[in-house]
């Protein structure tokens, strides 16, 4: 992966860090206020859903942060390591806790007339899509454990042939 690759990652990283706090700090607690003169038909507290909300975008930091160090760990050369699938194993934790924060919403949300079922539907298929990318991911991780294991091969018979020579 190039340097510029690199860098075009880590500015979209950095804005992505930046929105999601900005979105934590500023407009989380406007919505608070907003939902202050929420719909009667909702049986859930509108804390709650704020409070959903602002562990999604936990997962979400958690992600980019992961995401990050991978990338450090790509421009040492070092990737191809047992190092990197502890950032891989949190990164696909973060995806299913996010999936099921969506559905807690989803469940939340679907008693009574205050969310049409069609919006609840949409909310459980973005439930399926998150889990989908948790596991295009794992299959990534099963790449990552090739490439490391071949890695770890190439290595052992450099050293091999060395010895020899």
């Amino acid at each position: 992966m190039g340097k510029l690759t690199i860098l075009a990652l880590r500015i979209v990283i950095v804005l992505l860090f930046g929105g999601s706090v900005f979105v934590q700090v500023v407009m989380l607690p406007l919505m608070v206020e907003g939902l202050k003169e929420v719909d009667p038909e909702l049986h859930s507290p509108p804390g709650v859903f704020v409070g959903i909300a602002i562990l999604g975008f936990v997962t979400v930091e958690v992600v980019l942060v992961c995401v990050w160090r991978l990338l450090t760990m790509v421009r040492r050369g070092t990737v191809f390591s047992y190092a990197s699938f502890r950032y891989v194993h949190v990164v696909i934790g973060a995806l299913v806790a996010a999936a099921t924060l969506v559905f807690a919403i989803a469940v939340l949300a679907a008693p009574g007339e205050g969310v049409p079922p069609g919006v609840v539907l949409m909310m459980c298929g973005v439930v399926v899509a998150i889990l989908g990318i948790a596991l295009v991911v794992l299959v990534l991780r099963m790449l990552l454990a090739q490439a490391v294991a071949l890695d770890v091969a190439a290595a052992r018979m450099q050293d091999e042939l060395k010895d020899v020579i």
